[in-house]
């Protein structure tokens, strides 16, 4: 059958009024538009745009949909145009279209950047019409699935981006195959060797647990038949990254990983689920405090389920989940299943045609929505996505009973800016049922969590090592920076006082004087009160507004008007070692952040520190991002740089007789001195070990961590 009649049969099947004539110019208009062009596996690129549609068919979509995924990459891949699409399929595709295409036509910084303004216009259109975001994430499913045509460098960048954003999406939309496949890609390619070993382990489990999965189900559907219910019974292993994220987080091998199989009754009812709880909790012993109730209290994500882990025959834990048909549409479709076929007539506009039953439940892409006006920084805005799509989940109470969902981690100090900011902004304690506790605490589901105000109690930057959510760490730095910036405005006010002073000038004359404007001009900024704050962060020395005021034939020496930060950073002699560029300049005075580290190969970023030059962090360091943008300046490593600089690597271990002698083995063959070593046993039959050393690049690290991870034993190495 050729690609288009079997995609229309595919569609036709869930949609038997689906405009197919709309559905064949879009598949013929997009096989013309990539003609010739091919992907990297050689095959034709439309290839990809087919395999889209057929994605979006999974999910049950409608015309609008299937078609943009047919045309996603004709505005961005060919000479089509958004207005042709416009013109040719109307305004409701060809803006689904436009809210898939990247913005490969504008330059940015980083690739960081590019990605958050990727992602930012996403969230533009898909606040409008959430298709855009199943469209993109059609897209980068089947990206993903042919991902090993691509480099090794391209594959750990697009592999670690889908992790840590798309799958997460897909897990907020509650696309639970979709999230589980784009974790288990990502992991293939993030964690090769961790992929390998698990694929191993539960294939050899699978072929020798067979027959315990099917008896178990047999014996299940007997007793719940017995008792009344018309149950459909399952078991399933469960998916390779949720099986390593649970070696890694428990420090344990895969053997002593306890719940592999998961077995799934659907019920007719919800009063079906709970009754049918005490039938299973009748036939095997229960797990204390293993037991979740998803109906009363759902995830964010409208999934609803009973979840219970028992001691099932051979004494062996399993987790049975019990839910309606219903509900198990929802959990494997998602916001999908809440679709409405209402295909509209050309000229209608667009828009969503999902019937939000509870706008509550997308209280997160509102959020998303507030941060992406609020935060100008791509850096803060992707960080705080992250975050915001974190998968864990904690449901505390207010005093009054409502219910607030937070990251798992979150503290007093979350619960307080989510109250309201001002709320945050003079928090001074809080109780946690009933409990004066610190504001560090985390909070655990079903505290109920009450907030002290002081009206001279203000955030103080440790707080920042306290909070998770994007809303408290925004407004923490907000207030921080506003202080950082009424400090420099100040000191900047007070250093251009002294040097117009020194000049015979008044301060107060020249600051109403007309002259005051060549200087802000020659700064490049807007106002006098910005001149004096970049005064007082260093980025323009007095000495240069000073020459800006003065007559040419009195103005100072030529090296007292050097405009940029580079040039008031220079050296004046010789050439700094360190290998940094500061926007194109090599001889600037520089020094490494401490807390992240940065090696060459290392994205980077430089902050100015007053007196200390250029200050450099890891880009994404949670440190760097604490400081103020506008102190940031644009710094990259030297072409071949090889600089030594400290590393320390945390290793964690299973804690058996000989695993330190081996993993020391390793370091040595990759010509590595450790020159300090932390290691401690704990009671969990596992090791943490810190390792400190120098090394030159990003490379030679990778190839380090990749060793020791080989090593058996090691369950986890990442660097602190």
């Amino acid at each position: 059958m050729d690609p288009l009649s079997d995609l229309l049969e595919r569609v036709t099947a869930y949609h038997p009024e689906v405009d197919t004539d709309l559905l064949r110019r879009a598949y013929l208009f997009g096989l013309r538009a990539h003609d010739g062009q091919l992907r990297k596996s050689g095959e034709p690129y439309f290839t990809h745009p087919i395999a889209v549609a057929r994605i979006i068919a999974e999910l049950r979509l409608d015309t609008a949909s299937l078609c943009a995924a047919l045309l996603h990459d004709t505005v961005e891949d060919t000479t089509a145009s958004v207005e042709e699409v416009d013109q040719l399929f109307g305004q409701e595709v060809a803006f689904l279209v436009d809210g898939v295409t990247k913005l490969s036509k504008f330059n940015f910084t980083s690739k960081e950047d590019r990605q958050a303004e990727n992602f930012r216009k996403m969230l533009l259109h898909m606040a409008r019409d959430i298709r855009v975001l199943l469209v993109k994430l059609a897209d980068r499913l089947d990206n993903m699935r042919t991902l090993e045509h691509m480099k090794p460098d391209a594959q750990e960048r697009i592999a670690r981006e889908t992790l840590d954003i798309y799958a997460p999406l897909a897990n907020r939309l509650g696309i639970a195959w979709m999230k589980s496949e784009l974790e288990d890609l990502s992991f293939r390619y993030l964690e090769p060797d961790g992929h390998r070993l698990v694929k191993d382990k539960l294939a050899q489990l699978t072929a020798s647990r067979e027959r315990y999965v099917d008896s178990t189900v047999a014996l299940l559907s007997d007793r719940l038949a017995e008792a009344g219910f018309a149950a459909e019974v399952t078991g399933r292993f469960k998916h390779l990254y949720s099986l390593w994220r649970k070696m890694q987080s428990q420090a344990c091998e895969f053997e002593q990983i306890y719940d592999v199989i998961a077995f799934r009754a659907l019920l007719e009812t919800t009063a079906d689920c709970y009754a049918a709880l005490g039938v299973i909790h009748g036939m095997f012993t229960p797990i204390p405090g293993r037991f979740k109730d998803y109906i009363a209290l759902p995830k964010p994500n409208m999934y609803q389920s009973l979840h219970t882990t028992v001691l099932g025959p051979e004494r062996e834990r399993m987790e049975v989940q019990l839910r309606t048909r219903d509900m198990h549409r929802v959990a494997e479709l998602g916001i999908a299943a809440h679709w409405k076929y209402k295909e509209r007539n050309k000229g209608e506009g667009h828009g969503a045609v999902i019937d939000f039953k509870d706008a509550q439940r997308f209280h997160w892409l509102r959020q998303l929505m507030e941060w992406q006006k609020e935060l100008k920084d791509p850096q803060e805005f992707l960080e705080s996505v992250k975050v915001e799509l974190f998968q864990d989940e904690v449901y505390v109470f207010t005093p009054k009973g409502d219910v607030r969902v937070f990251p798992r981690g979150a503290t007093p100090i979350d619960f307080a800016y989510a109250i309201h900011s001002d709320v945050g902004d003079h928090t001074s304690g809080a109780r946690v049922n009933g409990v004066l506790v610190p504001l560090r605490s985390q909070l655990r589901s079903g505290d109920v969590v009450e907030v002290l105000t002081e009206s001279n109690r203000h955030p103080s930057k440790d707080w920042l090592d306290h909070c998770v959510t994007s809303k408290a760490r925004g407004k923490i730095r907000a207030f921080l920076r506003s202080e950082t910036r009424e400090r420099s405005l100040r000191l900047g006010r007070e250093l251009l006082e002294r040097e117009l002073h020194g000049a015979g000038l008044s301060y107060n004359k020249v600051l109403k004087n007309a002259a005051i404007q060549k200087a802000v001009e020659s700064a490049k900024v807007g106002t006098v009160e910005e001149l004096l704050i970049q005064v007082g962060y260093g980025r323009v020395k007095p000495q240069e507004v000073l020459a800006a005021l003065l007559p040419p034939e009195t103005r100072p020496p030529s090296e007292l008007r050097e405009g940029t930060v580079e040039r008031v950073l220079r050296k004046v002699t010789g050439r700094d070692t360190a290998g940094i560029l500061v926007s194109g300049e090599p001889d600037v005075l520089v020094r490494f952040a401490k807390c992240c580290s940065p090696l060459p190969g290392d994205e980077i970023q430089g902050f100015i520190t007053r007196g200390r030059g250029i200050t450099v962090h890891r880009r994404g360091c949670t440190k760097g991002l604490d400081l103020d943008p506008e102190r940031r300046v644009k710094v990259e490593w030297e072409s071949g740089a090889k600089v030594s600089r400290p590393v320390c690597l945390r290793v964690i271990t299973a804690n058996r007789p000989g695993i330190l002698a081996e993993v020391g083995q390793t370091f040595s063959k990759c010509e590595i001195n450790i020159e300090e070593a932390n290691c401690r046993a704990a009671e969990s039959d596992r090791a943490t070990n810190l390792f400190s050393f120098t090394i030159t690049d990003l490379g030679a690290l990778k190839t380090v961590i990749r060793a020791l991870q080989k090593v058996k034993g090691v369950l986890s190495v990442e660097r602190v």
